[in-house]
This record gives C-alpha cells, structure tokens and sequence, in this order.
C-alpha cells in the first residue's frame, strides 16, 4: 500500500512505544514496573469529577465553539492573571484535546517549510517531531549537565540564523526537570530583544511541580508579551490525563490561526470535559498541592535510590516527576545472555525484558547518555523498581 510520504518525515513518540510494549508483556503475564510513563497515580479530586457528573445530568452534551466555552477561557484568563500575572483576554485562549495538541496547533500555524526552530535539549520527544511534519527544521541545541540542562544566553545566540522563526523549550522541564530562574529568563529575554521576528513557545505544562517555590514564565516580560505562546493544561497539575484538556494562551493572531488548524482535525474538546476544567481552575486547589508534596517525598528517595547505584551520575531534579540519570558508564558492558550494552536503548530494553522495569531512553529526549525513570509511581512500586533495575544492572559485567 502506498501511503503517504508524510509519514517518514517523523517517528512514533517513544514514550507511548515503551508504554505500549509494557502492556504486551503484561497481557503476557509477566510483571512490569512502570517507571516509564508521564502520568500522576493519583485519582483526580472529587470536585472536578462531580462537575463533570453535573454537566452530564444538565445535558452539557452538544458542540462547543473551537476553541472552547467562554466560562472556561475566562477561567484559564483569570488563573494566568492570578498564578502568573499575565493578562490575556479570551479570544487569546484556545482549548485542545490535551497540551499536545496545542503544541501542533501553535507550530502548525508559525512553522513553513525550511523554517528553523531552536529546541534545548534534553527535550520532550514531540518538539521535534512536530517541526518535522511541519516541514520546519529542527536545531537542536545540546545543553550541558553542569548548567542544569538549560541553555545559555551564548548557545541561544551562537544558533540563530536567518531562518529561524520558533524557539521552544519547557519549564520544568521534561524530561529533567530543569526549572529556569527569574535571572536566566531574564538573560535569555535579552537575546530574543535582539531578534525581534523569532517567535517563543513556552511549554508551562509541569508548572505547579516546582519544588524550588515560584514559577517564572518567559511571557511575564512585556518586550517580548507579543510573541509568546504559553501552552498549559490539567494534565499534569490536576492528576487529569485521561480528560484531554490543555490550553494556549497566545498574541491574536496566533490564537485565531491556531482556532482555524484546530477547527479542521478536531473542532472542540469534549464539553464534558471542559466543565471539569472549569471546576479544576476556579475550585479548592489543595488536592494538588498534596499532590505534589507527594511527589517530593519520592524525588528524596529516589534520589536516595538511584545514588546507590555505581557510575550513575544524576541531578536532583526541581521540577516535574522524572530523573534523568547519566547511564554511559554502562555502555559496552555485557548482559548475562552475551548481549553488549551499546547505547541507552540497548539497556532500556535490557531493563524491560530482563528486569521487567520500563524506562525510557534519553536518546528519544536528544540525550543518548541518559535515561528517563519517572516516580509518578506509588512508593510501593518506586521501591520494587528500582530493587529490580539495581540487581540488573549488578549483572552486568
């Protein structure tokens, strides 16, 4: 069958190819550790659910405009006022099925064919992938362990060129973690002074799992509050996965041309959905702050467990819920069967089918010395995790 060509210009996310094989080898029968997905353990709080019951007994159930209810848009205006002091009015917001969407929406309606994007990495495995079937190209900018995974003002600068149209970058940071300071925004934002036409998609999506206090966003700056794409969602800070709910929020223009893109692949997200939104927004916001105390306790024993393993190197991270551990000192390493550990894919799968843990390669994040081990896991299972992944490493030899 001869099938588009448009196919071979990406891959298939990485993240969803671990996930998938873990669910093989279960319905296998075999016991996986999951430390591979994205996704809070947690149930979402009971306000949000019972909003979403409310609107199915109030018929909540026909089309929405595109870019979704004005009760939400003006919801996710004031939250951005409130959390983050940006003033965005709601013909600036369009809602999608899940941040994801929002990312394609924004680089679908900035990226032409043989535009540059400039993308950090580490980075989320999407980014690039999206430049890619839109036809841009992307320079990806190889940050440094020693400056947290983040990029300097100088890498900024030494990449720029004629071409370039999108810088894109998240913070926290999937998949280390890194959060960007007030100052580092700060020096970043005076680069972008100096190249007024580059357009900046900032990925705020892991904004409440900071453990370091106030998040700082790119857009806060007024020299630059023009051209600034916030992407957000109740994915991550809400335990809301499964809804597909995410935002943006963006200058007009782009906004309106993301709601025309949106209005041909999807038209509105669900409205049942929506109206959970609404109640995550505006409602009792404790649920996720114990969320994330949570998550801090296991970041602590994580790194208590991943320090005990030899020739790992590993920051802590401050934001998000994954750890982005330095595996090479394993590479050429032999596995019990004669196998040689060659790269970070290599061991993954070594990790999966003979530790029965899944991880993910950091080759698929643009940084083959690592992987990706999440603890949005229970304690419970971070603990058999990482009992099973420490014997499996001891094989080696």
């Amino acid at each position: 069958m001869n099938l588009s060509a448009l196919l071979n210009r990406f891959n298939e996310p990485e993240t969803l190819k671990m996930a998938k094989m873990g669910r093989e080898l279960r319905a296998q029968g075999i016991d996986i550790t999951d430390l591979s997905l994205g996704e809070p353990d947690f149930n979402t709080p009971d306000h949000i659910k019972e909003a979403a019951k409310k609107a199915i007994d109030d018929n909540f159930s026909h089309y929405t405009p595109v870019a979704g209810i004005l009760e939400l848009r003006k919801a996710i205006c004031q939250k951005l006022l409130d959390d983050n002091k940006l003033h965005f009015t709601p013909e600036q917001i369009v809602v999608s099925t899940g941040a994801k969407q929002c990312i394609a929406n924004a680089v679908l309606s900035i990226v032409d064919v043989g535009d540059e994007v400039i993308i950090p990495t580490p980075y989320w495995v999407t980014y690039s992938e999206i430049v890619k079937l839109a036809g841009g190209i992307p320079v990806l900018v190889k940050t440094k362990f020693e400056n947290g995974y983040k990029i300097t003002p100088q890498e900024l600068e030494e990449n720029i060129s004629p071409k370039t149209k999108l810088f894109m970058f998240s913070s926290p940071c999937n998949p280390t973690g890194a959060v960007y300071s007030l100052e580092e925004l700060t020096a970043l934002k005076i680069v972008f002074e100096k190249h007024e036409s580059i357009i900046i998609l900032s990925d705020e999506i892991y904004e409440f799992i900071n453990y370091n206090g106030q998040h700082e966003s790119i857009a806060q700056f007024e020299s630059l509050a023009n051209r600034v794409v916030v992407i957000n969602g109740l994915s991550k800070g809400y335990a809301m996965t499964g809804w597909r709910v995410g935002y943006l929020a963006a200058p007009l223009q782009i906004a309106k041309a993301c709601e025309k893109i949106q209005g041909q692949f999807t038209s509105a997200t669900n409205s049942i959905a929506q109206k959970a939104a609404v109640a995550a927004l505006s409602g009792n916001k404790q649920p996720a702050l114990d969320m994330v105390a949570a998550f801090k306790v296991r970041r602590s024993r994580v790194m208590e467990l991943i320090n005990e393993i030899p020739g790992i190197i590993c920051h802590e991270p401050p934001g998000a819920f994954y750890i982005f551990p330095q595996i090479s000192a394993y590479f050429g390493k032999r596995t019990p069967d004669g196998d040689v550990i060659e790269k970070a894919e290599d061991l993954s799968m070594y990790l999966l089918h003979k530790a029965h843990v899944s991880t993910v390669s950091g080759n698929a994040f643009g940084e083959p010395n690592c992987i990706r081990i999440s603890f949005a896991n229970s304690m419970e299972n971070i603990e058999i995790g990482f009992e099973k992944l420490k014997k499996a490493l001891s094989n080696l030899h």
